[in-house]
């Protein structure tokens, strides 16, 4: 169970001091291809880090990203595997365990323009990769990455 200090969790303040410790190596880093290569083995290692089926799903989603999306540039964002343009998370990888949730999230933020209509969906609950599911996905990622 997440413990509770000053309204934020462990898992959140981890997550927050994650994000910060992303902006100074993002103040410090060297442009170009040096940086995107820092970047993508930062999501590595991020993935690597997770266990069980957390891993397995981040390592598919990378996958999928890399392959749907390759103008998509991966970096870590709170710590999570990320992908985006202009250094700005397009889509994002959530791992169960971060937050002890019962299931992953694949989310969306609004550089993905996934809009329609009034209403939708910016984060999904996922604990496997079926066919149909990676087929739907990857239709979500090719239009959040335009």
């Amino acid at each position: 169970m997440a413990e509770k200090t000053a309204g934020f969790t462990a898992e959140e303040r981890a997550a927050m001091k994650a994000r910060a410790a992303e902006l100074r190596a993002e103040a410090k880093a060297s442009k170009g291809a040096a940086k995107k290569e820092a970047d993508r083995q930062g999501v590595l290692e991020a993935i690597e880090a997770l266990s069980g089926t957390d891993k397995v799903l981040a390592q598919r989603f990378h996958e999928m990203v890399t392959e749907t999306a390759p103008q998509l540039d991966p970096k870590t964002w709170y710590g999570f595997p990320a992908y985006g343009r202009d250094g700005k998370a397009v889509c994002f990888f959530k791992a169960s365990a971060k937050f002890n949730s019962r299931y992953a999230t694949i989310g969306f933020n609004d550089g993905a323009q996934l809009d329609d209509g009034a209403l939708w969906p910016t984060e999904f609950a996922i604990v496997e990769f079926t066919p149909d599911v990676e087929k739907r996905m990857r239709e979500i990622i090719a239009r959040a990455a335009g």
